[in-house]
């Protein structure tokens, strides 16, 4: 139980943080010039980004606010599901879960997802759900990847397998 409520405060973080800078940025960015945070590497540009990631689907507003809802009500099952997580499934959920609800809430009260942050070596403007959101599901792959044991388990699908998959032991 420790681990969802991780996982929830984890989430409440990343909303917060999320919409209180996308707030910022629309009092401060939205009729201004860029604003260079640190030269060549980060600027500040106000993007209203009525698609889901890079601008793509543009204008399907209510199909992304459908998607958003259904992973979200699915991704807290399977939390409540698999209760027993450790630290770094927790993080990792707790960061998709937040960069999820974030955009979701822009979605819904704008019709558009608030973008600000953009680095020179990344080229797309993003904000705080999308780096926790992409962040998120890194660990996840790398936990997925390099410390489960059901993918070297000679019994990946049996109970035993599904168990130690979810758990990590």
């Amino acid at each position: 139980m420790r681990s969802i409520i991780s996982t929830f405060v984890i989430a409440a973080i990343v909303i917060v943080s999320d919409q209180a800078t996308k707030l910022w940025a629309v009092q401060t960015l939205k009729d201004s010039a860029d604003i260079q945070a640190i030269p060549y590497i980060l600027s500040f540009t106000y993007v209203e980004n009525r698609g889901a990631a890079f601008g793509m689907g543009q204008n399907l507003r209510w199909l992304f606010v459908a998607v958003s809802i259904v992973f979200i009500v699915i991704f807290c099952i399977a939390l409540f599901k698999y209760k027993r997580q450790n630290l770094m499934v927790s993080i990792s959920a707790g960061l998709i879960l937040g960069g999820t609800v974030g955009n979701l809430i822009d979605r819904v009260l704008n019709g558009y997802v608030v973008d600000f942050l953009q680095l020179s070596f990344f080229p797309p403007t993003c904000n705080i759900a999308d780096y926790s959101l992409t962040i998120g599901v890194v660990l996840l792959v790398i936990y997925m990847l390099f410390f489960t044991d059901a993918l070297k388990s000679d019994n990946p699908g049996g109970k035993d397998g599904n168990q130690k998959y979810i758990d990590g032991n």
